[in-house]
């Protein structure tokens, strides 16, 4: 198993920013993206990381941006390590396959979240409304017969709340436009599930089911273009075609499996998270890889 990337230290730029994931470092009017091998559950990093996972991440948000940019450009430049600056040349075994050049974008600060089926948080919002006696969340109406991982009769678009830290919290549209504008709302909404609807129909070709996925945009230079990754198992959740079974959880391609293991902890979801097991980490990687091998044909 290969060496797990935890943090970068590229001492020739300034650090942008380090999310739970992602080292960016910022080259003026360009940014560098390191995918490392973190991983998070319950929005706590976790003290070891999946071996290769920045690389399949990376990976598959480079075949989705080509595979979509009839539908919308995105922020990469080259990912090619002899197209970066000369002085970067030297982390070429760090960088090669886990890195993104890409553009600088005006940030819409906003996830725009495209459901096909019913789970995740918006399901456990749903259950909540029925106890109420309803069956609306968010302005959707949702059928009284409508069961856990249901397909929905149409993909739905749920914007959340973008948090650097903590949880997103899940908002209406109409309170997205009070947000961004209605413009930029009706921009982000149709470009995210015509994005998806693509997408979801290419996977099932490659027997997985998009449950769910999350985008981020931007403005370049006056044009709308989607930002940081796309369709990864960390921002999308992919179930098995042939093992999907509507009325409980699904088997999943994602981190929902280190999720289940942890569920199974005496832990508080709070920092520091446990360390994971060999086999699960083991495990997590091969996942990983598998969604990449299926939706990539690498």
């Amino acid at each position: 198993m290969e060496k797990t990337v935890l943090q970068t230290d590229i001492k020739e730029y300034p650090l942008f920013s380090r999310g739970k994931v992602r080292d960016v470092y910022d080259l003026d009017d360009r940014l560098l993206i390191v995918t490392s091998d973190r991983i998070s559950a319950f929005d706590v990093v976790l003290p070891n990381g999946i071996p290769g996972k920045g690389k399949v991440l990376t990976s598959m948000s480079l075949f989705w941006f080509d595979y979509l940019s009839d539908v919308i450009k995105s922020h990469l430049i080259s990912a090619d390590v002899d197209e970066f600056p000369d002085n970067l040349k030297k982390y070429r075994e760090l960088l090669e396959g886990r890195t993104m050049l890409v553009t600088k974008a005006e940030r819409i600060d906003i996830e725009c979240v495209v459901r096909g089926y019913i789970s995740g948080s918006m399901w456990k919002e749903l259950l909540r409304a029925r106890q109420d006696g309803g069956n609306e969340v968010h302005g959707f109406y949702f059928a009284p017969e409508l069961v856990e991982s249901d397909r929905l009769p149409e993909p739905i678009f749920t914007p959340s709340t973008k948090a650097d830290d903590g949880h997103d919290e899940n908002i209406s549209y109409e309170k997205m436009c009070d947000m961004v504008g209605t413009e930029t709302a009706e921009l982000c909404r149709r470009k995210s599930l015509e994005i998806y609807s693509k997408a979801a129909e290419y996977a099932l070709t490659r027997g997985i089911i998009i449950a769910d996925t999350k985008f981020e945009f931007g403005f370049r230079d006056g044009q709308f273009i989607i930002i940081d990754e796309v369709l990864s198992p960390d921002s999308s959740r992919f179930w098995p075609q042939d093992k999907y079974s509507p009325g409980k959880g699904q088997p999943s391609f994602d981190k929902q499996f280190i999720r289940d293991y942890l569920g199974g902890l005496n832990w508080d979801k709070t920092p520091p998270g446990p360390e994971l097991p060999p086999d699960i980490v083991e495990k997590s990687a091969a996942k990983y890889r598998e969604a990449e091998r299926l939706l990539t044909r690498k």
